[in-house]
């Protein structure tokens, strides 16, 4: 069997725009605002203790931004810990 490499070549050039990774997408926008999501939340938090602290703001106020940070923090571990999880897997593939 004979195989023609400028057919083969033009066939590669052909496909290689079309299976190229995408710069942005929906993944990359989601896990942006996903994360600034999070900073935003902690930045609320922390004010509000602050605030509690200093100027002897609504303590309920207080505990109920420290339990969105908790629930923030907690989210943002699972995710990486699925993450890591993941490419451990992939790792175990064999080649």
């Amino acid at each position: 069997m004979e195989l023609n490499t400028s057919f083969i070549a033009r066939a590669y050039n052909a496909t290689r725009e079309a299976t190229a990774p995408q710069p942005g997408g929906q993944a990359s926008a989601y896990l942006a605002g996903a994360g600034a999501d999070f900073a935003a939340t902690l930045r609320q938090s922390e004010s509000v203790a602050v605030q509690a602290m200093t100027t002897g703001a609504d303590p309920h106020a207080m505990v109920q931004a420290l339990a969105q940070t908790e629930l923030a923090v907690e989210t943002a571990v699972t995710i990486r810990n699925k993450v890591v999880e993941a490419y451990q897997e992939i790792l175990r593939m064999p080649v």
